[in-house]
C-alpha cells in the first residue's frame, strides 16, 4: 500500500472485495441490486413479521390506554372535557347519600331481655302473697324493703289487696295494665340510650319472645340512670292502671332503684331493616345532553367527576356510531404500525447488527412493546403520577439501548417510543419535549460505562434535568393557579426520583442486559484486564512469552484503536486474551523458547501447522471454559482470520521439491480456518499482532524499516481480503498504519553509544549506570 495513494484516499470506502478490484462503494449507500436483495432475505420476511406484529400489539395497547380516564381525585384538570353522546348515568354519590340517610332512618330493633322482665313482674305480682302474714316492717325481710322502699303505710296497701293469702284478681288486673305500659317503655343502658336520641329514626321495634314486634316512638326510651325520668314516666303508668298511694310509690320503687336495662339492640336484625331500607331507595338518575360541560380547565376533579368521566367514556364506547369509534381505533393501531415501521427501516439501513439476527429484532419490539405496556398501565393505575410513569419507561429503553449498542440507535428508537407513549396517554408535546429530555441525557452520560458511578451519576442527572424540565413543562401546559403549582412541584419532584430510579434499576439488572443483547460493557472490560484474573495468570505462569507478547500487542492496539475512534477498552482486553490457546503447548512458540532445540525440527510441517493453528481451538475452548464475553472469544477466533502459515507452508514445499514427489501442498490446507474478523478492533489486533512478531526479526529496526513492515503486513492482509468481513475503510487502514509505525518505532528508540571501557569505568566510580543511559532506558 503505498503511501501517497493512502493519504489521497480520503473516502470512507469500507475495505471489501470489490475495492481490491478497483470498486470503491460508499459508506451506507445501498444500490438497488442490494435493495432487492435485501428486500427477498429472510431477515427482512421476520422484520415485516415482527413490525406487523409489533404494531397492533402496541396499537391496541393505546387504544385501550386513551380509553382510560388518566387523571385522580384532586389533581388540577388541564383540559375541558364534555359530553360527546347523550346518556343517563346514575348519580352514585346521590344514591348513596339517601341509601345512607335510609339507614339511618331506618327502625332500631331492640331484644327483650325476657328473665329480667319476668323476674320483675313475678316479684311485684307476688308481693301481697309475700307479706300477708307479716304484722310489721321488722318481720319483712331486708333485701324486699330496700328494693320497694316499703314503709307501714305501704305494708298496709300491700295487706289490703291480699284475699286469702293470695292477691287479689283487682291487684293482677291493675298489675297486668301496667305491664302492657312498661314493656311498651324499653330502659336502655347509658350509651344506647344516647345512641338513640342521635338517631334519626322515628320508631323503635321492640320484640319478645313469641310476641309480635311492637313499634314505639324513639322518645319512649329511657336510661337507666336516669332515675327521675324513669320515677316519672312509671308514676305516670301506674296512674293510668289504677295504682295509686303507697302502693304507687312501692312499684315505682321497684321498677326505678337500681334500674338495669330491659331491652338491648339485635344488631343482626337492626342491619337487616337498614339493607332493606337502603334498597328500596330508587337510584338517582341524571340525563346529560351532548355538551355538557363534565369538568373545565383549572379545576380541581372530584370523585365525582372522576366517576362521570369514566361513565362517559363508557356510553361512548357503546352508544356511539360504530365509525366515530372504529376510526380512532384503527388510526391508532396505524400510527403505531408506522412507528413500528419507521423503527424497522432504520434498523435495515443503519443497524446492520440488528437486522442480520431476527432473536435481536425481537428483543428489540419486545422491549420497546412492554416498557410502553408498563407506560400505559401504570399510568392508569396511578394517574397522580402520571409524569414519572410517562417519562421513566422510555428513559430505560434508553439507558438499555445505549448500552447495548450505541448513541444513534439509543436516540432513534428511543424517539420513536416516546412517540408512542405521548400517542398512548395522549399527551401534548410538552410532555415529549421532556421524555427526550430524560432520554438525551441518559445517552450523553452513558456513552461508555468504566465504573458504576457512570451509572448513578446517570441517575442523578437525569433526574435534575427531569426535575427542571417538568417545572418548565407543566407550567406552560397548567393553568396557573396555586393547586397547580403545588401539583407540578410534586410532579417535578418524582420525575427526579424517577430519573434516579432507573439509574439504579440499570445498576442492578447490567449483568442480565450483557447477557440478553450478547455485549460487553467497559466496566466489565476494564476488571478482564486486571492481571489477577485467573486466565491471565495462568498464561503468566505457563508462557510467559506469550503473555509478554500479548501486553506489546496490546499497547499497540489500543492506540491504533483510538486513532480511529474504535473501542479501545475492547481492543486492549481482546488482545491480553488472544493469544490464552498457546498454553496447552507453550514451548512451539518461539516468544517461550529459551534455547536449545526447536521442537518444530522434530515434526513434519504438516503437523507443526497442527501445533500451530491448534492454539486458535484450544484458546476458544478456554475463553468459552472461563466464561469470557462472546464479543472477546471473537478476538481468539479471527486474530489470524484466515491466513496462509507461510513459515510451514514453504517449508513444506521445500521438502516436496526436494523429494521431487510432484504432489506440492496446497495453500489451503496451510491456512487458518478463520473466521476473518467482523469488527474493526479485531481487525486491528490482526496487524498489531503480525507486526509485533515480524518486528522482532529487524536487524536494525529504524523508523523507516518499521514503517515499510508494517505497511508491507497491511497490504498484504488487505490483498488476501482479511477485511472483507468488517465495516473498515481505507482512511481507517491508514491511520492504523500510521498509529502502529510510531507505537513500534518508539518501543525501538536509539541508545547513545559509549566509547569501550567509557560505560564499565562510570560504573566503577559512581555505583550506578550513567545519567544519560538511564533516561534513555
Amino acid at each position: 500500500m503505498a503511501k501517497d495513494t493512502s493519504k489521497a484516499n480520503g473516502s470512507r470506502a469500507p475495505v471489501r472485495r470489490g475495492a481490491r478490484r478497483g470498486r470503491v462503494a460508499r459508506s451506507g449507500e445501498l444500490h438497488p441490486a442490494s435493495l432487492l436483495a435485501l428486500f427477498r432475505s429472510r431477515a427482512v420476511t421476520w422484520g415485516l413479521v415482527v413490525t406487523v406484529v409489533f404494531g397492533l400489539v402496541t396499537g391496541l395497547l393505546a387504544a385501550w390506554t386513551r380509553g382510560q380516564p388518566l387523571m385522580s381525585a384532586g389533581q388540577v384538570a388541564t383540559e375541558t372535557r364534555t359530553v360527546r353522546v347523550s346518556f343517563r348515568v346514575e348519580d352514585a354519590e346521590q344514591t348513596l347519600s339517601l341509601r345512607e340517610q335510609a339507614r339511618q332512618q331506618a327502625t332500631w330493633v331492640l331484644a327483650a331481655d325476657e328473665a329480667l322482665l319476668a323476674e320483675l313482674r313475678g316479684s311485684i305480682e307476688s308481693l301481697p302473697r309475700t307479706l300477708a302474714g307479716v304484722e310489721s316492717l321488722e318481720g319483712v325481710e331486708a333485701g324486699i324493703r330496700q328494693r320497694f322502699g316499703l314503709s307501714v303505710e305501704g305494708l298496709a296497701a300491700v295487706k289490703a289487696q291480699a284475699e286469702n293469702g293470695e292477691p287479689s284478681a283487682d291487684y293482677l288486673r291493675k298489675v297486668g295494665l301496667l305491664w302492657e305500659r312498661y314493656e311498651r317503655t324499653p330502659v336502655l343502658d347509658a350509651q344506647n340510650w344516647q345512641r338513640n336520641s342521635q338517631g334519626l329514626s322515628t320508631t323503635i321495634e321492640l320484640r319478645r319472645g313469641g310476641a309480635p314486634p311492637a313499634a314505639v316512638p324513639r322518645y319512649t326510651a329511657l336510661s337507666a340512670a336516669d332515675s327521675a325520668a324513669l320515677e316519672s314516666r312509671f308514676a305516670e303508668d301506674c296512674r293510668i292502671a289504677g295504682i295509686t298511694g303507697a302502693l304507687q310509690q312501692m312499684i315505682v320503687n321497684r321498677l326505678s332503684r337500681d334500674a338495669r336495662p330491659t331491652y338491648r339492640p339485635d344488631a343482626a336484625a337492626t342491619s337487616e331493616a337498614q339493607e332493606a331500607a337502603a334498597a328500596a331507595v330508587a337510584p338517582v338518575v341524571n340525563e346529560w345532553p351532548a355538551g355538557a360541560v363534565i369538568f373545565a380547565r383549572g379545576d380541581i376533579l372530584t370523585q365525582a367527576q372522576l366517576d362521570l368521566w369514566r361513565a362517559e367514556l363508557a356510553h361512548f364506547r357503546a352508544e356511539a356510531e360504530r365509525w366515530r369509534v372504529w376510526v380512532r381505533e384503527v388510526g391508532v393501531i396505524a400510527a403505531s404500525t408506522a412507528i413500528g415501521a419507521g423503527a424497522a427501516l432504520y434498523a435495515a439501513l443503519f443497524c446492520p447488527r440488528l437486522r442480520r439476527k431476527v432473536s435481536r429484532m425481537v428483543w428489540i419490539a419486545s422491549l420497546l412493546a412492554g416498557t410502553l405496556a408498563v407506560a400505559c398501565v401504570a399510568s392508569v393505575a396511578l394517574p397522580a403520577g402520571l409524569t414519572v410513569t410517562a417519562v421513566t419507561p422510555t428513559v430505560f429503553v434508553a439507558a438499555i439501548l445505549v448500552i447495548a449498542y450505541d448513541q444513534r440507535v439509543s436516540l432513534a428508537f428511543s424517539c420513536l417510543h416516546a412517540m408512542l407513549v405521548c400517542m398512548a396517554l395522549a399527551q401534548p408535546i410538552g410532555m415529549f419535549g421532556l421524555i427526550m429530555t430524560g432520554v438525551a441525557v441518559a445517552v450523553w452520560q452513558l456513552r461508555e460505562i468504566r465504573s458504576r458511578d457512570t451509572l448513578l451519576r446517570m441517575g442523578a442527572t437525569a433526574g435534575a434535568a427531569l426535575a427542571v424540565g417538568t417545572v418548565l413543562v407543566l407550567s406552560i401546559d397548567r393553568p396557573v393557579t396555586g393547586a397547580a403549582v403545588r401539583q407540578t412541584l410534586w410532579d417535578a419532584f418524582w420525575a427526579g426520583m424517577g430519573g434516579v430510579t432507573v439509574g439504579a434499576v440499570v445498576l442492578f439488572i447490567l449483568p442480565l442486559i450483557e447477557r440478553a443483547f450478547d455485549i460487553t460493557t467497559g466496566m466489565t472490560l476494564i476488571e478482564l484486564r486486571d492481571p489477577k484474573q485467573p486466565l491471565l495468570r495462568e498464561l503468566q505462569q505457563r508462557a510467559p512469552g506469550s503473555y509478554n507478547h500479548s501486553l506489546n500487542v496490546a499497547t499497540i492496539a489500543e492506540a491504533a484503536a483510538a486513532a480511529i475512534g474504535a473501542d479501545t477498552l475492547l481492543t486492549y482486553a481482546g488482545a491480553l486474551y488472544h493469544d490464552i490457546g498457546k498454553m496447552n503447548k507453550p514451548e512451539y512458540f518461539v516468544e517461550n523458547q529459551w534455547g536449545g532445540i526447536n521442537k518444530h525440527d522434530k515434526l513434519s510441517p504438516a503437523m507443526s501447522l497442527l501445533v500451530i493453528v491448534g492454539h486458535v481451538k484450544d484458546g476458544l475452548e478456554m475463553a468459552r471454559e472461563y466464561g469470557l464475553p462472546k464479543n472477546l472469544q471473537h478476538f481468539i477466533e479471527a486474530h489470524h482470520g484466515t491466513t496462509l502459515v507461510e513459515y510451514f507452508y514453504h517449508r513444506a514445499r521445500k521438502q516436496a521439491e526436494d523429494a521431487d514427489s510432484g504432489e506440492a501442498p496446497r495453500e489451503l490446507e496451510y491456512r487458518y480456518p478463520g473466521p476473518k474478523p467482523r469488527r474493526k478492533e479485531v481487525a486491528i489486533l490482526m496487524i498489531a499482532d503480525a507486526v509485533e512478531s515480524a518486528s522482532r526479526t529487524l536487524s536494525e529496526p529504524t523508523p523507516a524499516r518499521i514503517d515499510q513492515l508494517v505497511r508491507s503486513i497491511a497490504d498484504k492482509r488487505l490483498l488476501d481480503g482479511q477485511f472483507d468481513e468488517c465495516d473498515l475503510t481505507l482512511r481507517e487502514l491508514h491511520e492504523i498504519v500510521e498509529s502502529i509505525s510510531k507505537s513500534l518505532a518508539s518501543s525501538y528508540h536509539g541508545r547513545v553509544v559509549y566509547p569501550a571501557g567509557a560505560e564499565k569505568q562510570t560504573e566503577t566510580k559512581t555505583g550506578a549506570a550513567p545519567t544519560s543511559q538511564a533516561a534513555s532506558g
